[in-house]
């Protein structure tokens, strides 16, 4: 395997499961040298962190509910207490919430776009003032395909993504003179803890064993796939790429409809 992050320090939100677990591990694999491991559940930080070591970096776990924007700023800050050096941030951790529109209620609103918006506004803006005095880093957001369109059910979570996207390209254009880069990647439907939550084991199953035909390439979404997007982006192979929403979704944004048959 290549070694393209040899010593640099890594910052990642939702770490102790699904696309951000698998994100720092990849990130260690290739040399990472500090992995900063957030999520709100200590139990899974604490199975993350001896597979971490075990791939050669140092795992630091911060356990904090990123819905509380001060939570988030002191996050980075013990981080960079560490080391003030941060080169790359994967802001990655999402909550959900399943009401239909007329039902969501103003604490569920703001819970979700707490997390999936402001957390990412504070996460990012507080490793951007840190890059600038070190040189420059790289910022990466998790959206979603519900950036480019609706899910019924979804509200919060969508209107979340879609900000997520414009606030990557507000730091992509105004940060390039710091050489920091910024951007997004939108998974499709995923195969992940999280999906697990919201739908059940038994559904999941399912859609592993039988196929999810909703999606052109007929499977979900992997976490190696959102994760190799991610080492992509934060390489130097992606020098020149900042400001864009990578979609990684198996066609399914592509797609229109299919003429009926009857």
């Amino acid at each position: 395997m290549s070694r393209r992050f040899e010593g640099r320090n890594v910052f990642v939100t939702g770490a102790g499961s699904g696309f951000g677990r698998r994100t720092a591990e990849l990130f260690a694999a290739e040399g990472a040298r500090n992995l900063y491991l957030v999520d709100y559940q200590q139990e899974r930080l604490d199975a993350v962190a001896p597979v971490i070591e075990e791939l050669g970096a140092t795992p630091h776990l911060l356990n904090c509910d990123l819905s509380v924007m001060e939570n988030c700023a002191e996050a980075v800050e013990r981080a960079l207490a560490i080391d003030p050096k941060l080169d790359v941030m994967v802001s990655n951790a999402a909550a959900w919430d399943l009401s239909e529109f007329v039902d969501v209620s103003d604490t569920t609103w703001r819970r979700i776009l707490s997390v999936n918006l402001d957390a990412y506004f504070v996460l990012s803006n507080r490793a951007a003032r840190a890059m600038k005095e070190t040189g420059g880093g790289v910022i990466l957001f998790t959206s979603s395909i519900a950036a480019l369109g609706h899910g019924r059910g979804c509200t919060p979570y969508c209107v979340a993504k879609t900000g997520v996207v414009a606030l990557a390209k507000a730091i992509a254009v105004e940060c390039a003179p710091y050489n920091i880069r910024c951007n997004c990647v939108s998974p499709g439907p995923g195969d992940t803890q999280q999906s697990v939550d919201i739908v059940g084991e038994e559904l999941m199953d399912r859609w592993r064993a039988e196929g999810f035909p909703a999606v052109p390439a007929n499977r979900l979404t992997s976490v190696d796939d959102i994760a190799n997007a991610f080492l992509y982006l934060a390489s130097d192979e992606a020098a020149y790429v900042s400001g864009i929403n990578l979609v990684v979704d198996g066609a399914l944004s592509a797609q229109t409809y299919d003429v009926p048959e009857s």
